[in-house]
């Protein structure tokens, strides 16, 4: 055959998933490819669990990791390099991050069994029906997005405090009753398990390496929201800037999020598209943009409270705020649909086959989403909801303002 490949000359890195056991839980091929390897990076808990059982140079990883991975990797070109990362690289691990910098075909991963795996083990827990989420450099609120009555999810903590902050959280939003089971060094001689009830939580700081099972309660009357789009108007802090209940469900309709999609919410008021959109779908992400600062704030605290505190907020006017934004797959123009350049500027930034929304309450903006419609193409739907409201001693249907959606699709 003609010149070798890369997969031939094998790959830039070997990623080695390890347990709190240590060298002794390794398999047979782990252990044998360390043993190895020239160059091992790792970090301080993760070396000094092979340390002496192997005769490579042990590299600790850099502060912050990301930006120094490159570098790191060009220095050991062409030795025998390993990686070691906790449990099952490819869960919430390394491996994702390093599969992003060297590429897929250029790793090789050595699984262990993941903390969550261990952990369904011990709880006697059938994984496919337990929600994961990891507060590992990330804020405790995400936790908001999946806790519902009855649900088990399982928290990779990010250390000794870690469940004392999701006992402290869970008592805040009404699930108070939910019982908590801390499992420190999953799978190693210290391993060690304790329980308790959320709103009664006094343990002490423990192990910094755990896992927090939770099994959710709600007390009557917790604040408990569906999976669908169209929260309750009550669920948002706002000043009356916020795409109303009805009008949110249909435009997220049209707007149709799907795994792994970018949305913009221009003019995002109360934040309730981009928050809902997030909430569609664990990889779902979405930028915020609004003029106000106050309004900007506020979408923060919305996002945090509703389970998505991952949603970027750009506080500035469009179209000058969108430049430099990550890529959409969909945008949502709630507010300053009559400002020029808002709406071209939109368009243009959308892939062939993204798909944009905007309302509208104004002659104005109706006016502006007209022209849309005819030089873009799409469909333009008028809704008007009305609630019944007291008329004496009896109850009448009071109208609110018409809303025009215009979507379409490049």
């Amino acid at each position: 055959m003609s010149g070798g490949s890369s997969e031939q000359a094998g790959p830039a890195v070997v990623v080695v998933g390890i347990g709190a056991d240590g060298w002794s839980g390794l398999a047979g091929n782990a252990q044998e490819t360390l043993a190895a390897a020239e160059v091992i990076l790792g970090g301080p808990r993760q070396l000094d669990l092979v340390a002496g059982k192997v005769s490579a140079e042990l590299v600790a990883w850099p502060s912050p990791l990301v930006p120094a991975l490159p570098g790191l990797l060009a220095r050991y070109a062409g030795r025998r390099l390993c990686a070691l990362a906790s449990g099952d690289p490819m869960f919430f691990g390394l491996g994702a991050t390093l599969a992003r910098t060297v590429g897929a075909r250029h790793m090789h991963v050595i699984a262990h069994p993941s903390s969550t795996t261990l952990a369904c083990a011990r709880l006697g827990w059938p994984t496919e029906d337990v929600d994961v989420v990891s507060v590992v450099g990330r804020p405790v609120e995400r936790l908001r997005r999946v806790v519902a009555p009855g649900r088990r999810v399982l928290v990779l903590s990010a250390g000794a405090t870690s469940p004392a902050q999701i006992a402290a959280q869970l008592t805040a939003d009404g699930f108070g009753p939910s019982r908590l089971t801390v499992l420190e060094q999953l799978g190693g001689p210290g391993e060690r398990l304790h329980s308790g009830i959320a709103r009664d939580w006094l343990h002490p700081e423990g192990d910094a390496l755990n896992v927090v099972a939770v099994e959710c309660v709600a007390v009557p009357g917790a604040r408990v929201f569906g999976e669908v789009t169209g929260l309750p108007d009550e669920a948002y802090e706002h000043d009356g800037q916020l795409t109303k209940r009805e009008v949110r469900a249909v435009t997220l309709a049209h707007l149709a999020p799907r795994p792994g999609e970018t949305l913009w919410d221009v003019g995002a008021g109360a934040g309730s598209i981009g928050i809902e959109w997030m909430r569609a779908h664990p990889s779902c992400w979405a930028v915020a943009v609004e003029s106000d600062p106050v309004r900007a704030q506020r979408i923060v605290r919305n996002a945090g409270s509703l389970g998505v505190p991952a949603l970027r907020v750009v506080a500035g006017p469009a179209p000058e705020a969108l430049a430099d934004l990550p890529a959409p797959d969909a945008i949502f123009v709630g507010g300053g649909i009559t400002r020029e350049g808002v709406l071209d500027t939109c368009w243009a930034a959308l892939p062939p086959g993204g798909r944009m929304v905007a309302n509208g309450v104004t002659v104005e903006s109706e006016s502006a989403l007209a022209v849309a419609q005819r030089r873009f193409g799409g469909s333009l739907v008028r809704l008007q909801v009305s609630r019944a409201e007291p008329v004496g001693g009896f109850l009448g249907w009071r109208p609110g303002m018409s809303v025009t959606i215009w979507s379409a699709s490049k």
